[in-house]
């Protein structure tokens, strides 16, 4: 196995980092490895796909039309 050394990580992302490790029960090394590992395997994104996909999201049930009208009444019914 391989040994890297990263140099000047700001306090915060390594206080984050062992937020994490210790969430997960595991040292702050296997944790840093795991974060590699999830980022690196990561696939390609097809855009063509993730447009359609978001395009597919945003449609709206033709009966049900959000406007700023509908959500602020939404939003008083909730409140007593």
């Amino acid at each position: 196995m391989a040994t890297l050394t990263i140099k000047n990580i700001p306090q915060p992302v390594v206080d984050r980092l062992k937020d994490q490790a210790a969430l997960h029960r595991r040292s702050l090394n296997h944790e840093v490895i795991a974060c590699l590992e999830a980022v690196t395997h990561a696939g390609p994104v097809d855009p063509d796909a993730l447009l359609a996909r978001a395009r597919e999201v945003r449609r709206s049930p033709a009966r049900l039309r959000l406007t700023d009208r509908t959500l602020a009444r939404a939003k008083a019914a909730g409140r007593p």
